[in-house]
């Protein structure tokens, strides 16, 4: 990253970029002396300030960037996606930081769109292309040892018990760590939704990813992950969810209970 004597600026003269003179409205610094630019969507921005949160954004393992500005100044985030042709221009990327952006983006876009783990005896890796099974076949191990190996997905140890199953296996302590969270979270209470109360932690229900509320704004949320919205209280997608409420009020339906399975995600 630049240090604070090698601070990024745009080009005054760059005809291609719409300056503002207002602040940021990402790090919200009203600094007179910096050049700010509008970013697609409308919002005000300065390479540093693009720079470092679409670099939050990565370190969290999200490869889409999308805006953290607040709407006309009041609670709903804008989230809107900006292609990234446009952060690395606005962004006035480095070229070592170019080089860091895009490996970075490609390896978590590889992880999303494909589910890989090393075999536990062979450490090969291994695609599960069923991902309501547990139950993984090892193609090396099984040509090595001239038998059918396979392991648990869930505990990464040689599969024990019937086949296929989608919970678990028969080895001792076969849990899965995320649905135990998500049945033992604490509560927390969203200030601006009239306070309702509702589960810390919620699994998508598009692609089964963990997420927490940050407590601030509406009710709904975009998932990292699969980019959808929905709502952290019901579990309804956001526009199943008001059609009947809105984003600062409590859902018709309630809340919806703790998880008690992993929603699969079905990538097309």
């Amino acid at each position: 990253m630049t240090t604070q004597q090698e601070l990024k600026r745009y080009n005054p003269w760059d005809r291609t970029l719409k300056f503002v003179n207002r602040r940021d409205d990402i790090t919200l610094d009203d600094d007179p002396e910096t050049l700010r630019a509008e970013m697609s969507c409308g919002h005000a921005v300065s390479p540093e300030s693009l720079t470092a949160w679409c670099q939050s954004l990565l370190d969290k393992d999200q490869y889409k960037f999308t805006c953290p500005a607040l709407k006309d100044g009041g609670n709903q985030k804008c989230g809107k996606e900006w292609p990234y042709v446009e952060v690395r221009k606005m962004a006035v990327l480095t070229d070592s930081e170019q080089r860091h952006f895009e490996e970075t983006m490609a390896a978590l876009a590889a992880a999303n769109f494909h589910d890989y783990k090393s075999c536990p005896k062979c450490q090969s890796s291994v695609e599960r292309e069923d991902l309501t099974n547990l139950n993984v076949h090892c193609t090396v191990c099984t040509a090595e040892k001239g038998r059918t190996y396979e392991f648990c997905w869930q505990c990464l140890r040689q599969w024990k018990g019937p086949g296929p199953r989608s919970n678990r296996c028969n080895n001792k302590g076969c849990t899965n760590k995320d649905l135990d969270l998500l049945k033992k979270c604490s509560m927390t209470i969203l200030p601006e939704v009239e306070n309702v109360q509702c589960p810390s932690t919620r699994a998508c229900p598009t692609c089964g990813v963990l997420i927490e509320h940050d407590k601030s704004g509406c009710k709904n949320i975009i998932c990292w992950r699969c980019q959808k919205e929905f709502c952290f209280v019901c579990l309804k997608l956001t526009a199943e969810c008001l059609e009947t409420s809105s984003h600062y009020t409590p859902c018709s339906d309630g809340v919806a209970p703790r998880q008690t399975s992993m929603p699969t995600w079905k990538r097309n």
